[in-house]
């Protein structure tokens, strides 16, 4: 078996905001397995600042992935463990390789394009005027499921958006979920949380800054509002460690992202302690290419979870891959005649 890797930028359609910053492009990588003629492909979607594995020795660590390929997927998980992006794209490049088509390694009726995986529209963070075009073409687009991200303009101004929505649709009609990103201080967390809680949000993601571990289980027993995990499980390796800390925060969701937490693999680990303490949860990308989102929306189409997925970050930038995946009414779906068109 040969493996090869590449280096890949994306470039946003438009900046995109969060409280971390404003984005214009996201750096991936792409490790490529050829044997007996086949080819098999895996992103490994490192994002920088905030991905545990964004270290120097990053490209060092995929140079020696290629040159001990012939380990084997497992024992190349188990020296990878601290990083995850790096093993997402190992579990995907070895399921290409063994799929009859490349691109397909989760076959299912998602794949065949009988069904499709219900998917939350989500508002980047902008000017005022910026935020309420898209809310208007996310709803006109058939949303049910909108996720604003909040923390980076006047907390005032980010109410009266999701007022303006709700003036005009109920919590039956359109279920809203806002991320902070960290943004708030455990100080002010709970008062914002008590004032969102009036507009029957659904949850939020991540008020505050990971790490500060019992600030974060206090506001999750105190919140109105659902509190779900998001960067908090990023950067924690083992089982235990994992249990230890959903035992303590006891959040009401977490949000899973496969290239930050160690692929299918790692995902699994965190669903199965989750669902042991009731504690939900869904999938989200984290910005890679057609080719990581095909991976995560096809894998997590046969997890048959029935809430709306964060899986709508394909069409962000100018240079993606052609690919059979689509957004339309509120659900990212898989045309199965559409033909792929993957060149570096």
């Amino acid at each position: 078996m040969k493996a090869t890797y590449q280096k890949y930028i994306l470039n946003f359609k438009q900046a995109s905001g969060t409280s971390r910053g404003v984005l214009k492009t996201k750096e991936t990588w792409f490790l490529i397995l050829e044997r007996d003629g086949k080819t098999g492909v895996g992103e490994c979607g490192l994002f920088r600042g905030l991905s545990i594995d964004d270290v120097s020795e990053y490209e060092e660590t995929l140079k020696w992935t290629c040159l001990n390929i012939e380990l084997g997927l497992q024992a190349l998980l188990n020296k990878l463990v601290e990083f995850p992006s790096i093993q997402f794209g190992l579990e995907t490049a070895f399921s290409s390789l063994e799929s009859k088509d490349p691109f397909k390694i989760f076959p299912s009726n998602f794949t065949q394009g009988s069904d499709a995986i219900p998917i939350n529209g989500l508002i980047w963070m902008g000017s005022e005027t910026f935020m309420k075009q898209q809310i208007t073409d996310k709803i006109e687009a058939g949303f049910s499921c909108i996720k604003m991200k909040i923390g980076a303009i006047d907390f005032q101004t980010e109410l009266q958006l999701l007022k303006s929505i709700r003036k005009t649709f109920s919590s039956k009609d359109i279920e809203l979920r806002v991320d902070a990103n960290g943004a708030f201080s455990p100080l002010e967390a709970l008062e914002k949380l008590k004032i969102l809680s009036e507009l029957e949000i659904h949850s939020i993601e991540q008020p505050i800054k990971q790490g500060q571990v019992q600030e974060m289980a206090k506001l999750c027993e105190d919140s109105p509002l659902p509190i779900a995990l998001d960067e908090e499980l990023i950067g924690v390796f083992s089982k235990e460690k994992k249990e230890a800390l959903l035992q303590t925060i006891n959040p009401q969701f977490i949000i899973l992202k496969p290239s930050l937490v160690g692929g299918f693999t790692g995902s699994m680990d965190w669903i199965n302690l989750a669902e042991k303490q009731k504690i939900g949860w869904w999938i989200t990308s984290a910005l890679e290419s057609n080719v990581g989102l095909n991976a995560i929306a096809q894998w997590t189409y046969t997890l048959k979870s029935m809430l709306p997925q964060g899986l709508g970050t394909g069409s962000l930038f100018t240079n993606n891959f052609d690919s059979p995946l689509k957004v339309k009414n509120g659900t990212l779906q898989y045309q199965k005649n559409k033909n792929w068109n993957f060149n570096l």
